[in-house]
């Protein structure tokens, strides 16, 4: 029995002992719980999480995150052992378009090139051209040749970047179910409560939303412009948990919730017990098949390719 489980160890103590033991690394999301957040190696959104795990000498990945986070993880550190802290952390915006789904898609447009973001299972960039995330979903469009491009799975970040650029988008039935929480009333409110405030939202968020805000950026681009901007209070239109890391790297600055419904459920299924649980027992490993790996890199190297 290790150390570890058998000592009579206070429960963070505990992760940090088998985290060593295990040559663990832990990742957290931005959108994850503070204590989840404060205990986490590396604590971002999921593409710059998997990128910095498979640069470590790790040998075990525990992700804080949900499914496709944790697959994005395994196929580019496919000698690592990758688990999700949270066996039934899914996405539901993800969980909109299957791998079956998008090649149908793709059969109805064969003229376009298919582009996927990132919050997409591995089946579905396993049959995509092009990967991207909000930050460089622009970039990556304009950086395809193709005039025709389809774009799976949320129809707003694709409304919003299909209204930055000069090329023709089709464009899937999806969204994220947080983000659509955040109303334009809600921008209004918070305005007349902070006048001086900068309104920043996530381009998941609806077009109307997108209208009133000063900054449309990604949670990485939030906490860049929070850490370098002048202003001393922001109004956030994202997941709630976003606030806790502007706030830790902020301390002189107030951060405000758009609308305290836009909370992910899912992202709050990981607490420490379950991180002490992943790394005692090992669980849930993450497998990709071979095939979809194979395929699905390719989309990622791309756009990792053209990454700013």
């Amino acid at each position: 029995m290790s150390y570890c489980v058998r000592e009579n160890l206070p429960l963070l103590e505990r992760i940090g002992c088998l985290k060593e033991e295990r040559k663990a690394v832990i990742l957290a999301h931005n959108y994850q719980l503070p204590e989840v957040q404060d205990i986490a190696d590396f604590v971002g959104d999921s593409l710059d999480l998997s990128i910095k795990a498979a640069e470590t000498d790790a040998e075990i990945i525990v992700f804080c995150g949900v499914h496709f986070m944790a697959e994005t993880a395994a196929i580019l550190s496919p000698d690592k052992k990758v688990l999700l802290a949270a066996e039934h952390a899914g996405c539901p915006m993800a969980n909109m378009i299957s791998g079956h789904q998008m090649k149908e898609f793709k059969a109805e447009h064969p003229e376009a090139t298919a582009m996927c973001y990132v919050n997409t299972s591995a089946s579905v960039k396993a049959e995509c051209d092009w990967c991207c995330t909000s930050a460089n979903a622009l970039q990556i469009a304009e950086h395809v040749e193709n005039d025709e491009i389809l774009f799976v799975p949320d129809k707003y970040l694709g409304s919003y970047i299909a209204s930055k650029s000069n090329k023709h988008f089709t464009i899937w039935n999806g969204y994220c179910p947080t983000h659509v929480r955040i109303r334009p009333e809600d921008i209004v409110q918070r305005k007349k409560e902070h006048p001086k405030a900068a309104v920043i939202v996530h381009p998941e968020c609806v077009s109307e939303v997108v209208a009133l805000a000063d900054e449309v950026l990604s949670t990485g681009g939030m906490v860049k412009f929070a850490r370098e901007s002048d202003y001393k209070e922001i109004i956030i239109g994202t997941e709630v948990g976003l606030i806790h890391r502007l706030e830790q790297e902020n301390p002189k600055k107030h951060f405000y919730a758009a609308t305290e419904l836009a909370i992910c459920p899912n992202m709050k299924l990981t607490n420490l017990e379950k991180i002490l649980w992943s790394l005692e027992d090992l669980q849930y490993e993450i497998h990709v098949p071979e095939d979809i790996a194979r395929r699905a890199k390719k989309a990622i190297d791309r756009m990792i390719s053209v990454r700013t």
